[in-house]
């Protein structure tokens, strides 16, 4: 990661730490960044986990850019359409060096190769299975900017956010199976750009609260979901409580925050609905069918039924929360 080859770059790459602001794009939640001054530091993560967590630790922190800035550090995430458009935000934005850091797996080389025939670029540095490198001048990269676009099915989506080319099948396949009647308080936890969310809008529904991490799929969702009982909310859903009881919960829910599956995000995702469903309440949920939730649906429901799903997913529907709720 970035805090073993940032330290090399700056004591012996050549790489010197100008005065003024500095802008880290997007680290991960365990990046190291005590190779830079923290004082000149804004990190823009718009990841609501990553964004509270350098938050407490003393950053500055903003969804975008907010200004100019002397140096920026670019943490590469996985997809090659989000990583060409920080890029080009950062050129946008940056009045000096950009700094590029990235894993081999997440295609840090290829866009090593793009950029060296359009900019300054400096050597690499190699270190724990990754490369950093930075450019100097950056001119020219407008065609890198991306920005959120309709899909086929009429739907805002943008780079980097889940199912960004359409409908994941997981979510349509959940939708087909959900019942007439959800109750009068829904919440979709984990909503992405909000396909789950415009199906259940559906019914005769009060108040459906749309709650997801990543900032620009919930911009999308706000492009997506704009009836009057909707409420978008930018929020951590493992830590998200609402004012009043829910009656239904759905959701398809993450289990990626690295490039390996974490099946425990899911699980936490399990333990948040027991916790803030009605003692009526119920849940339904859909999962890759490799995911090992029924352990943690067991211990957070009375009442699981396994709906079936087909060969690449799973459905299910639970009731009677166990756990303490809010």
């Amino acid at each position: 990661m970035i805090g073993d080859r940032l330290p090399l770059a700056l004591e012996t790459g050549g790489l010197n730490v100008p005065e003024g602001r500095i802008a880290v794009f997007h680290p991960a939640l365990d990046a190291d960044l005590r190779g830079l001054p923290q004082a000149q530091c804004e990190v823009i993560q718009p990841f609501r986990p990553a964004y509270d967590a350098f938050k407490a630790a003393g950053f500055a922190c903003a969804v975008q850019p907010s200004e100019r800035y002397a140096l920026s550090v670019i943490c590469l995430p996985r997809a090659k359409s989000e990583a060409r458009a920080l890029v080009a935000q950062a050129a946008a934005c940056t009045d000096g060096p950009i700094i590029i850091d990235g894993q081999k797996t997440d295609g840090v080389d290829s866009i090593f190769k793009s950029l060296r025939n359009r900019a300054d670029v400096s050597s690499t540095i190699s270190k724990a299975h990754g490369k950093l490198f930075w450019i100097n001048s950056h001119d020219g990269l407008e065609d890198w900017m991306e920005h959120p676009t309709l899909t086929d099915g009429g739907f805002w989506t943008a780079p980097g956010v889940f199912s960004a080319d359409g409908v994941d099948a997981g979510s349509e396949l959940l939708a087909q199976a959900l019942p007439v009647k959800l109750g009068k308080n829904v919440a979709d936890l984990g909503a992405g750009w909000g396909y789950l969310s415009a199906h259940a809008l559906t019914r005769d529904i009060n108040e459906l609260h749309l709650v997801e991490a990543g900032y620009m799929a919930l911009e999308c969702a706000k492009r997506n979901v704009t009836d009057e009982r909707a409420q978008h909310h930018w929020a951590d859903a493992t830590k998200w409580a609402p004012k009043g009881r829910i009656d239904t919960v759905i959701m398809n829910p993450p289990f990626h925050v690295s490039r390996a599956a974490e099946p425990s995000l899911g699980q936490a995702f399990v333990a948040t609905a027991a916790r803030i469903l009605a003692n009526s309440g119920q849940l339904w949920m859909v999962a890759n069918r490799h995911l090992p939730y029924e352990e943690s649906l067991n211990a957070n429901f009375g009442k699981v039924t396994d709906l079936g799903g087909d060969a690449r997913f799973k459905l299910f529907h639970a009731a009677r929360p166990l756990r303490k709720r809010a």
